[in-house]
Order: C-alpha cells, then structure tokens, then sequence
C-alpha cells in the first residue's frame, strides 16, 4: 500500500488557492479513479483506489498545512506502509518553480514549504518522493503567505487543469515504472 498525500488547507474559502493544489491533485485522482476521498482518519480525508496497477490511499491531511505530518505519521502507524522513500508520494506545490511546471524528486529539504517540514519531522526522514507544482508568479511579491493563501485568479484556472492532467500522468509513471523513470520524463 502506497500514500499518495496532497497538502493543502481545509474549509472552503481555500479550495481554489494556490497553497492547495495537492488537494486539487488528490480530488482529480479520486474523480478519475470513481472513488470518493471522504473517510475519517488520523485527522484526514482518505479513500482507496487502483492507479496504474497499484493499491494507494489517498489523503488529504485536515490539520492545516504547517501540522500536516501529524496526520501522515499516524497513517504509516496505522497501515502497513512501505518504508517511506517506497510508500509515500507528497504532492505540494512550490513557489520557487514557474507556474505550471512540475519537478519530481526522491527525496530532499523542505525548500522553505511548512507542509513538508512537517512532514520530515514527524517522519525523522526525507526520503520520500515529492511532486511539485509550480505556483511561482511572472512579477514581484512582497507577502509570500499571503500570494500562496489567495484564490487563484480565474483566467489561470485552465492552466491549472492542465498542469493537474500532467501531474496524473506523472504520478503513474511514479507507480508503474519508478521514480527516476518520472524524473526523466516530465522533469
């Protein structure tokens, strides 16, 4: 069984802000797969699915983005995950990279994003695989928090649909044919 954990924000007035694409990611995967992700666990949203051939779980942590490695921790206490670099796959997105791109990684530092410093901490590792949603705007900010909580804005929103559509085909290669596959494709 495999983890995939989108990170984002609950509540409503954050659906369409940047800080949430992970969640937007997990909503697609679910949509796609015919499943709904509306289980109660280890203070989570989880449903079960098959992509590409493979078991998963899919999360979307409730505690708020800067605790969610409270919920992930509990859920590989809870399961039989595999070791982390094998069992979890952290989608986030990522105000370093340009809107639209996507980077996958094996493992690494938080890079300045609270969801996975959380993470990392309450796994004591960061060996897990990442994808990362560009989100990195074309002009100055002066309020990064504030950038990544806002809603995005409407015109950008097919963008974002496809760069979801990409991120799926992404996360298959990661489940069918490894990682570093992945990395090379769509890095």
């Amino acid at each position: 069984m495999r983890l995939i954990v989108g990170l984002g924000n609950p509540g409503a007035e954050y659906d369409w802000s940047r800080h949430n694409l992970g969640f937007m990611l997990i909503d697609k995967l679910a949509r796609d797969a015919g499943i709904a992700v509306n289980r109660r666990e280890c203070q989570a949203l989880v449903g079960r699915a098959e992509i590409a051939g493979c078991a998963v779980k899919l999360v979307k942590p409730q505690t708020f983005m800067n605790l969610s490695g409270e919920s992930v921790s509990c859920l590989f206490a809870r399961h039989k995950v595999q070791a982390p670099g094998e069992g979890l796959i952290v989608v986030s997105d990522d105000l370093a990279l340009p809107f639209g791109r996507i980077r996958i990684r094996e493992r690494g530092s938080a890079g300045g994003h609270n969801g996975l410093k959380s993470i990392i901490g309450c796994l004591g590792t960061n060996e897990f695989v990442r994808l990362r949603i560009g989100i990195q705007p074309d002009h100055p900010i002066s309020d990064s928090k504030r950038f990544v909580l806002d809603v995005l804005p409407k015109g950008a929103r097919a963008e974002v649909e496809r760069v979801l559509e990409r991120s799926v085909e992404a996360l298959s290669v990661i489940l069918k044919d490894g990682v570093r596959k992945a990395m090379t494709q769509y890095n």
